[in-house]
């Protein structure tokens, strides 16, 4: 009877037992699925986040260099000069400070040579027999390229010194004529001869005064007037001005022995006295008058250019 009581009993308890676990395993199983919602993506989404993340800084960076790299190019291109001129230009080399330094390096063969060029170049419709009458032989240029000074205005005294056959003691000398130098400097404009006379004040004394044969403040006659009563040594002037106090009679070439040319001068539009046809024709025309062209090369009373 006993046996029979504690049977019931027993398989009871193991059916609860039975229960238990079968209530509790469900919620085990799912505790891990749980978990993953709960911890986040798996490791291999979180893997294909990652790269997908670094693809697009990399692309964002590659973006942002390329921004930076057009702006860079677009402000270098902005800096750029809109007039750069080229380096290897000889001729701005050449010109400093107002003097084209190329001149003084030139003999006589070369100056004679870029005397006809430039003719050529400013009077294309001269004939080849008006070119020639144009022209100035070799034997009228003295050779000057042994000066070494720079050929500033302030350098104009020492480059008649050097270059005088007694180094300049007679500079100063003038003839007994009225109105008979015995050296003319020729330049380009009236404002540069008036710089030029200033220069050669050194050589200047109370009976013969540097003479202006300039236009600028000065009118021919008197210009004329002051050669008719002034015994001058050194007469400083533009080509035009001289050839006309040439032509009146006032201006006497009997003692003449230099013709210096101001030739390497240019001005703020880096023009020289060669550059200007309004300037080289006339100067051109005063060096070939058949007073200056029988005298070059000769044995007596010879007239000789230079070329400063």
């Amino acid at each position: 009877m006993s046996a029979d009581a504690t049977t019931p009993s027993g398989f009871s308890a193991k059916l609860d037992k039975k229960r238990k676990r079968q209530a509790d395993g469900p919620s085990q199983q799912s505790k891990p699925a749980s978990t993953e919602n709960n911890d986040g993506p798996s490791k291999k989404k979180q893997k294909n986040i990652k790269n997908k993340n670094s693809k697009d800084d990399k692309a964002g960076k590659n973006d942002s260099n390329g921004k930076k790299d057009k702006k860079d190019k677009k402000d270098k291109k902005d800096k750029k000069p809109k007039h750069e001129k080229p380096k290897n230009d000889s001729k701005e080399t050449e010109v400093k400070g107002g003097i084209d330094e190329a001149i003084g390096k030139m003999d006589g063969r070369l100056l004679a040579d870029h005397f006809v060029q430039k003719a050529k170049r400013h009077n294309k419709e001269l004939t080849a027999v008006e070119l020639s009458d144009l022209s100035v032989p070799d034997s009228a240029f003295l050779d000057t390229s042994s000066f070494q000074a720079s050929r500033q205005l302030d350098q104009l005294p020492a480059f008649l010194k050097a270059f005088n056959p007694n180094k300049g003691s007679d500079l100063s000398k003038a003839s007994e004529g009225k109105g008979t130098p015995h050296t003319l400097v020729v330049s380009s404009a009236g404002l540069r001869a008036a710089d030029v006379v200033r220069a050669l004040r050194t050589f200047q004394t109370k009976e013969s005064p540097i003479g202006k044969l300039f236009a600028k403040h000065i009118k021919l006659e008197e210009a004329k007037q002051f050669l008719q009563r002034a015994r001058v040594a050194i007469g400083a002037g533009t080509p035009a001005r001289i050839s006309d106090l040439i032509d009146s009679g006032s201006l006497k070439l009997d003692e003449l022995q230099s013709v210096v040319i101001d030739g390497s001068y240019v001005d703020q539009k880096q023009r020289g006295i060669f550059d200007m046809k309004d300037t080289h024709l006339p100067l051109l025309q005063l060096l070939t008058r058949p007073e200056f062209r029988e005298r070059y090369g000769a044995k007596e009373k010879c007239v000789r250019i230079m070329v400063f």
